[in-house]
């Protein structure tokens, strides 16, 4: 049976796509940050749901090497977890922006180091990497996420290159507006780390928190990306990227054929 470790299951995508591919009869290792997240999984019937906040090396390792131990091999990671801070990038403090990193950048990047040598062992593998559309365009106050969505590109397009000889698989998800707690705690990370009153952007920011709740166009439900991974894990030679809603199509379609000076225009009337 096909394996698949998950980072970042306690809510939204992760959980949507463990629950998914559960009953896809895929052997399924969700991991969560938050011990009660844990508990949780379990409860839901992952009983080798397991802790691991992707910040701490040795628990990156700890997670490998038990379930190299019960099945041997470890066939698909998927690099899930992660957050957004919002902030014009004049109100993002550098202290910030490194925590910004620490989990969509240098956490994914310890995990995919780790599992590199496991699948080169192991003879083949697939690492999927939950990038964004932010990882192709820039939005308005989303600097910090925007730079550690296109760190993750940059990173996967060379690991594709130098894994071109193997039967490992780096595999892009850009993925546009899902539902889940994402916004949610985008919107409390706004409000504990950024000086909203003194911001030049102060009127922006507020009318950004008065309208947090409302529904976002070309929306669609976290299946549309555990749907995706399935899609992924039953490929032979999965495509290196994948477009996941409307939004991203449309987005990364007019950054193909518009200037620079052009698309930014756009871009800004829908910050």
């Amino acid at each position: 049976m096909t394996n698949i470790i998950i980072t970042g299951c306690s809510t939204g995508i992760g959980l949507e796509t463990a629950n998914y591919l559960k009953d896809k009869f895929i052997k399924v290792y969700p991991t969560a940050r938050d011990p009660k997240d844990v508990e949780m999984l379990k409860e839901l019937g992952f009983e080798h749901a397991m802790q691991l906040d992707v910040t701490k090396t040795e628990m990156i390792t700890t997670v490998i090497d038990k379930v190299l131990e019960l099945d041997g091999q470890i066939d698909v990671w998927f690099n899930n977890a992660g957050f957004g801070q919002p902030g014009a990038i004049e109100d993002i403090k550098t202290d910030i922006l490194r925590e910004q990193f620490e989990t969509n950048v240098f956490g994914l990047h310890e995990c995919t180091k780790q599992i590199i040598p496991v699948m080169r062992e192991q003879g083949h593998g697939k690492i999927i990497q939950h990038s964004s559309v932010l990882g192709l365009i820039s939005l308005f106050g989303r600097g910090s996420y925007n730079a550690s969505k296109y760190a993750i590109e940059g990173l996967t397009d060379t690991l594709r290159l130098e894994l071109k000889d193997t039967d490992i698989y780096p595999v892009l998800l850009n993925t546009g507006p899902i539902t889940s707690h994402f916004r949610q705690n985008a919107v409390k990370k706004l409000e504990e780390n950024i000086d909203i009153e003194h911001s030049i952007f102060n009127a922006r920011y507020l009318n950004n928190l008065k309208g947090a709740h409302k529904k976002v166009p070309f929306n669609e439900e976290a299946t549309s990306v555990a749907s995706v991974v399935h899609k992924i894990i039953l490929s032979k030679r999965p495509k290196p990227r994948y477009y996941i809603t409307k939004a991203t199509y449309l987005l990364g379609y007019l950054k193909r054929v518009l200037s620079t000076s052009l698309l930014d225009k756009i871009l800004v009337k829908i910050s």
